[in-house]
């Protein structure tokens, strides 16, 4: 009697077959996409649940802020450590790490049903902010040269929609049930990207020779972020001459001083420091952080005001949140029509001519805010005018580090990108609440409409010097 013995299966078959499996640029841009939203929708579907939060737990505004600023602090430091670590150790598998987090922070926050386990758990998924670095790094790594402006186009303006669509999703689905359900879709979500991650999207193999990990570099950087966005996050509700808030700042500033002296005596640094003395590079960052201290901060913040401020105020249109909600989610969602133009565009001629066009709209709106005050149909067309811009500026960005960073260093440098525009966002947001704040109306709390031609300003500032430093930056065909 003869035995037959069944042929050996490799235990490594599985992951192997990652690395044979071919897409088509169609489809690996639309699962890039999909894995973005759920970055865009736990960013934004928080805001929506503040009221609620307050109510539930009976807590203040300043207890409830803190399931937004967890968030924010860890997705900041996230989006540039995971995004080196993504280039060194590849981007998929720390992908599927980043979606394991966002899915276990869900589950998290609405497993314990209080406020304390809610903010531990935003903090978890704060380590979503790595997403865009890493799907724009994919992006690069996956498509032919010539398909990568438009797939940036595309990720980037899916993640300004998906932000607007969030507030209104995450409203109706706390309305029709309970705060838990907008944790059970994100983490149901998430799910369904981890799969898509692992069983869909192609995976290449990395050539390059493993380098050890600059431990000591990650939490310097995680640490100096953290604690400089909290004061600036805190300033608008502590002040700034709170040692609070002066604390914090210093201290990470004085690490970050350490952590720079660190980084660049490191051959294999957790962020390439040197690539920042790149003309393009450095121009691209200080543009980011232009519009990040103007509209792309502060916009999402005057907007509002300006819409649901009492028609008896200074200024203000008087609309209800949903009315001022859905135009600013239909004013999305024209912006996201526009991102394969503003891909076009920097396919066709770069993407500098993207970032100027959407730095001139940008001015043109913010001028007219002040102009357009008290017009419900004016201020509908320059959210519209914002919307456009946005994706225009969004789609420019990250294509000229395309543009300009070799491919191991792009979610590298995407996710620096990002840390520097969220820092900036702060700064703007707490300059412009100072600036609302300081002219008021005698004896009460109402801005006036100096208050509001003072934000105005500044915003045109920023958008003349963006405009300014874009000119600066030499075209460069990716």
């Amino acid at each position: 009697m003869s035995t037959s013995l069944a042929p050996e299966r490799s235990p490594s078959t599985r992951a192997e077959r990652r690395y044979q499996r071919t897409r088509p640029v169609g489809a690996v841009v639309a699962i890039l996409i999909a894995v973005e939203v759920i970055s865009a929708f736990e960013t934004s579907m928080m805001y929506a649940a503040l009221p609620t939060f307050a109510r539930v737990f009976e807590a203040d505004a300043s207890a409830v802020g803190w399931t937004v600023t967890a968030f924010l602090l860890v997705a900041a430091a996230s989006a540039a450590v995971c995004g080196r670590l993504g280039d060194m150790y590849g981007r998929e598998r720390v992908l599927m790490f980043v979606l394991a987090c966002a899915a276990t922070g869900s589950v998290v926050s609405m497993a314990f049903g209080t406020l304390e386990a809610i903010i531990a758990g935003r903090a978890i998924q704060g380590v979503a902010g790595a997403i865009l670095p890493l799907c724009i790094g994919l992006a690069r790594e996956h498509l032919p040269a010539e398909r990568v402006p438009m797939a940036v186009a595309l990720i980037s303006g899916s993640a300004v929609a998906a932000g607007a669509a969030s507030l209104l999703v995450a409203g109706v689905l706390i309305d029709l049930g309970d705060w838990r359900y907008i944790f059970v879709v994100a983490a149901g979500y998430a799910l369904v990207c981890l799969f898509l991650v692992e069983a869909v999207l192609p995976w290449r193999r990395r050539t390059a020779r493993r380098q050890p990990i600059d431990v000591v570099g990650a939490v310097g950087l995680a640490v100096s972020v953290a604690s400089v966005l909290f004061g600036l996050t805190q300033s608008r509700s502590w002040g700034w001459s709170d040692a609070r808030v002066l604390g914090p700042i210093v201290l990470g500033a004085a690490v970050f001083a350490c952590w720079v002296w660190w980084e660049l005596g490191r051959t294999s640094p957790i962020v390439n420091l040197r690539l920042l003395a790149e003309r393009n590079v450095a121009l691209t960052m200080l543009a980011g952080v232009a519009l990040g201290v103007g509209p792309i901060g502060v916009g999402t913040m005057i907007i509002p005001i300006i819409m649901q401020s009492p028609a008896t105020a200074p200024f203000g249109l008087g609309l209800s949140p949903t009315y001022a909600g859905t135009l600013s989610f239909v004013g999305a969602m024209i912006g996201m029509a526009f991102t394969p133009v503003a891909g076009r565009i920097a396919a066709a001629v770069g993407a500098r001519t993207s970032l100027l066009l959407g730095s001139v709209m940008f001015l043109v709106a913010c001028a007219g805010f002040f102009f357009f005050r008290a017009s419900v149909i004016g201020m509908t067309l320059l959210v519209v005018a914002v919307s456009v811009a946005t994706a225009f500026a969004y789609t420019a960005l990250p294509n000229l580090l395309v543009e300009s960073v070799p491919e191991h260093n792009t979610s590298e440098m995407a996710g620096s990108q990002t840390v520097l525009r969220t820092a900036a966002s702060a700064v703007g947001t707490s300059l412009a609440s100072l600036l609302l704040a300081s002219l008021v109306l005698p004896g009460t709390a109402t801005p006036t409409v100096a208050a509001l031609g003072a934000v105005c300003a500044m915003l045109v500032l920023s958008c003349a010097v963006t405009i300014g430093l874009g000119s600066a930056i030499r075209y460069r065909r990716a």
